[in-house]
């Protein structure tokens, strides 16, 4: 009996704490509200731009820490990068604070609608406002429609979202505006307030609406940009302290628009390049840090010589053609490689350490890379590897072995999913090393050499030895 009266007190205890959270939310919620709010979505390439501008006040009467954005289910899966920042002045004065963004949830949340804290550096007061600006990339939102189409036709495609943002806050005023790549709109949802003007369209302004107020459009437009999506991209950075930076990546690149049918005609390709093949792309731009050399491209069968590098002494760009023209559905896998100075990317931290200062993401530009893997073989005899990645990663360590190695080489392995040229970020890997390592593979090619030669002195030795008792 006992027993039952204590498991009540405990089920009593938690239902109340969990009611006293909800109120907690619902009043933090209700403390906030947005003066105004305007949204550009950029559609002019395969990787969705949203620019987001909020003006927010506190009209409670508690300061408040953190600011949410709320996203639909089904976007958030998609959302490659989330930034966020506080503009302070105005005008030529203006200046932006980087502002942390982390998910976070919500109990009970409407529609299994999904959230993202910013994180403010002073609380904002009561009566106080702030002005934020939020920049997300989303990929693989474009859908194909149709989904096939033969070497003629042009690439349409759907995007769907909301004309009314999204939030859990009363918004006073807003507006939307959606640019297209062209004028080619072949249809979009019509709604209270709806304009279009050119390549934009603009929803709006909204005056006072409800917390997770949603009005779905959806627009079918024209976009023949290349939609150059690398499924699987290893790079690896190989460090060699004798004065070499020696980097190879390996992609497997496809075509994510519109699938192909029908059959290829290349002497159509060729002679009508503006309709015969709009969608597709047969070359990519590779922007590599200066000072490249030894720079290779080969696939399958062998070295591609259809590339152009352009060196300079800011950086160096890689003009890459694959044999064949990519078109919608279609994939190609090769690799590129290059040799690069150590001194311009190796450095020696305070606590005498070194660190590698290289970028992370993908050199080819407007991609998209599904799953990127980098490895950083460091020198043999390395210690205590820790690398510093401006994101969240997955990490973890292997071991190589190569020529003349003893123990084994430490590789330093990072992953990420859903990759955006805004991941073109530096990050470090630091490890001690001892400089007497530097002399283990010289005495490896001395003790071999060694051996080789007295094996040579003694089989000659043995040879002439039974010459001379047989004659």
């Amino acid at each position: 009996m006992d027993a039952l009266r204590s498991l009540g007190r405990v089920i009593v205890a938690f239902w109340i704490l969990s009611h006293l959270s909800l109120l907690a939310y619902s009043s933090f919620l209700q403390d906030l509200q947005i003066l105004n709010a305007e949204r550009r979505i950029d559609l002019s390439s395969h990787i969705v731009k949203v620019f987001l501008t909020l003006k927010v006040e506190n009209t409670g009467a508690s300061p408040v820490s953190e600011v949410l954005l709320a996203f639909p289910p089904t976007q958030v899966d998609h959302i490659a990068s989330l930034k966020a920042a506080l503009t302070v002045g105005k005008k030529k004065k203006k200046s932006y604070v980087p502002l942390e963004v982390n998910p976070t949830d919500l109990p009970d949340a409407p529609n299994q609608t999904k959230y993202f804290s910013i994180s403010l550096l002073n609380p904002l007061n009561a009566g106080e406002t702030a002005t934020f600006e939020v920049l997300y990339i989303l990929t693989h939102s474009l859908e194909p429609f149709p989904a096939e189409i033969n070497q003629a036709e042009s690439q349409l495609v759907y995007f769907r979202d909301s004309a009314i943002i999204l939030s859990p806050y009363y918004i006073k005023q807003q507006t939307t505006f959606i640019r297209t790549p062209s004028t080619k709109v072949e249809s979009f949802t019509r709604v209270e307030s709806t304009n279009r003007a050119g390549t934009e369209i603009k929803y709006g302004p909204y005056k006072d609406r409800p917390a997770y107020s949603y009005s779905p459009v959806i627009v079918h437009f024209e976009n023949n940009k290349p939609f150059a999506v690398v499924e699987e991209l290893v790079r690896e950075v190989e460090i060699s302290h004798w004065g070499n930076l020696q980097i190879t990546e390996h992609y497997k690149l496809s075509h994510a628009g519109a699938r192909h049918k029908g059959v290829f005609s290349r002497v159509e390709y060729q002679s009508r390049p503006s309709s015969g093949g709009i969608s597709s792309f047969k070359h990519l731009l590779a922007r590599l840090p200066p000072r490249v050399h030894s720079v290779f491209y080969r696939d399958e069968i062998g070295n591609i010589s259809s590339s152009h590098l352009r060196v300079d002494y800011l950086k160096s760009d890689l003009e890459i053609e694959p044999r064949y023209p990519l078109f919608g559905g279609w994939k190609a896998t090769f690799v590129i490689g290059y040799g690069l100075p150590l001194e311009d990317f190796l450095f020696e931290s305070p606590d005498g350490r070194r660190y590698l200062n290289f970028t992370f993401g993908c050199p080819l530009a407007e991609t998209v890379v599904d799953k990127l893997i980098i490895k950083v073989v460091l020198p043999e005899g390395s210690k205590d590897p820790s690398a510093v990645v401006p994101f969240s990663v997955k990490q973890h360590l292997e071991t190589k072995y190569s020529y003349l190695d003893v123990a084994g080489r430490t590789v330093v392995v990072l992953e990420k999913e859903n990759v955006v040229p805004e991941h073109n970020s530096p990050f470090q890997v630091y490890y001690s090393f001892n400089p007497i390592f530097m002399l283990a593979e010289p005495l490896m090619l001395v003790s071999t050499f060694f051996f080789v030669f007295m094996a040579s002195i003694a089989y000659l030795h043995i040879d002439f030895s039974i010459c001379k008792t047989s004659s």
